[in-house]
């Protein structure tokens, strides 16, 4: 029912490729038979029916033909990606007051059913009372503790009843992310066709795009760095690409420079997401700026004392497990730092990662963009840390590609930064790690410093 357009689409466009998967094609007359399967199996469980369900999986033909036939019999989803370790797995049910649990094995599934008492959490009630689909997801938590997000999924459908131009596409992030959630229906509302990489990493997104034709990369400005540093893009044949979006974090100018110089005939572009939110309409001034303007159907945008705040048809229904954020007028506080320029505006950064030096505000992607540029530097990621005199003092943990003592790199950094920061912007704690910083989501992972 709450499918039945994306049905018809599918079939309509029977013998395109919907989706490859370890290097086999699936048609979309596949995927209609799938989700009549997994239906019809589903029907065996009549408690499942509008129920809070964990579905347990990563990208396949197989979770994307269960994630469909759950929401069409107006189940709750908590997508849950499959490496996430088990304490989290049961933080995340318990929260979520799961009710069953759907785990994808290849080709096959299996349903666990929790002994729990009846639902309490309004938001889930409230799905529940009006039949509605519903999706909850958790965010990331790189600064702070997961917040478990509540939407309903017919909502989030809206956005996709218009057929774009079908195209090759990288779900890149994580099919627990709205990100990946947002890529999946742009790519199954099109009819176009998922390309699921096995490992997130450079070289397989590389070799993935020469071997599919892979025509569109949505990424976060962590990963375009890897990528960049593992010149990824001088082993393999990148020239079907079309479009590489970026977002889910601040971009560094640094990073946006070189990767439009390597790729001149690429479409770049922002997006502009929040989990609580979707991913929403957007275009940037053009390919090099950091400037965007975030617009669409039923979307409006303000900025107060700095905080970009939005309005959406999309926007979830709350949290469960924290405090609203939305004002009495019914405004989403970002918690996003925000200039404007006319229609555009440019991301800072979020408020509670902002850096108070003396009175001074200074923000992490403006310092990281300038260490970026050190020669030998592959990972950096800046926060706050105590200061006897001024409150804060900005810290850098680096991940280098040198064998520099702490030292020596701390001199070589002072120099370069000399005539590119002011001195209360260059960091005055610095620690070398060899570590990665960044998430499993390809965020930057202020958690680890």
């Amino acid at each position: 029912m709450y499918i039945n357009f994306l049905i018809d689409r599918f079939d309509k466009n029977k013998k395109d490729c919907a989706v490859i998967w370890n290097d086999k094609e699936y048609t979309y007359d596949w995927l209609i038979q799938c989700i009549q399967h997994f239906k019809s199996q589903l029907q065996k469980y009549k408690e499942l029916e509008k129920s809070v369900v964990s579905l347990e999986a990563d990208y396949s033909p197989y979770s994307i033909a269960m994630l469909l036939s759950l929401l069409d019999r107006g189940c709750i989803v908590v997508p849950t990606h499959d490496s996430l370790v088990k304490a989290i797995k049961e933080e995340y049910n318990d929260i979520a007051e799961v009710e069953h649990f759907v785990k994808i094995k290849g080709d096959n599934f299996e349903i666990k059913h929790k002994k729990i008492k009846s639902v309490k959490n309004k938001l889930l009630l409230q799905l529940k009372n009006q039949h509605h689909p519903g999706l909850v997801l958790f965010s990331s938590g790189t600064t702070g503790r997961s917040k478990a997000i509540v939407h309903d999924f017919t909502l989030l459908l809206n956005k996709f009843s218009e057929r774009r131009n079908p195209k090759r596409i990288i779900p890149f992030m994580l099919f627990d992310h709205i990100g990946g959630i947002n890529t999946l229906f742009q790519v199954l509302s099109s009819t176009g066709c998922l390309v699921i990489i096995q490992e997130r990493s450079p070289l397989e997104v590389g070799k993935t795009i020469e071997k599919y034709k892979v025509q569109a990369l949505p990424v976060t400005p962590t990963f375009i760095n890897l990528f960049l540093i593992n010149e990824t893009y001088r082993k393999y044949d990148l020239s079907s690409l079309e479009t590489i979006s970026y977002g889910s974090e601040v971009m560094p100018e640094s990073t946006l420079k070189a990767i439009n110089e390597i790729f001149p005939n690429v479409k770049i572009f922002q997006t502009y997401g929040l989990s609580e939110v979707g991913v929403l309409s957007s275009k940037s001034k053009h390919a090099a700026s950091l400037w965007v303007k975030v617009w669409g159907e039923g979307v409006k945008t303000r900025i107060v004392d700095g905080v970009l705040q939005i309005k959406s048809h999309s926007s979830m229904l709350g949290y469960i497990n924290a405090p609203s954020p939305f004002t009495e007028d019914g405004w989403l506080i970002t918690g996003d730092m925000v200039e404007q320029d006319g229609e555009y505006i440019r991301i800072l950064g979020r408020k509670s990662e902002i850096i108070n030096v003396g009175g001074e505000k200074v923000f992490p992607a403006e310092v990281e963009s300038v260490l970026r540029l050190i020669s030998g530097v592959e990972e950096v990621v800046v926060s706050a840390t105590t200061n006897a005199i001024t409150g804060q003092m900005v810290k850098a943990a680096v991940r280098l590609n040198t064998n520099e003592s702490l030292g020596e790199f701390r001199i070589r950094m002072r120099n370069f930064c000399r005539d590119k920061l002011p001195a209360y912007k260059i960091p005055q704690k610095v620690v070398l790690t060899s570590k990665e910083l960044h998430t499993n989501r390809f965020k930057k992972n202020r958690k680890l410093i």
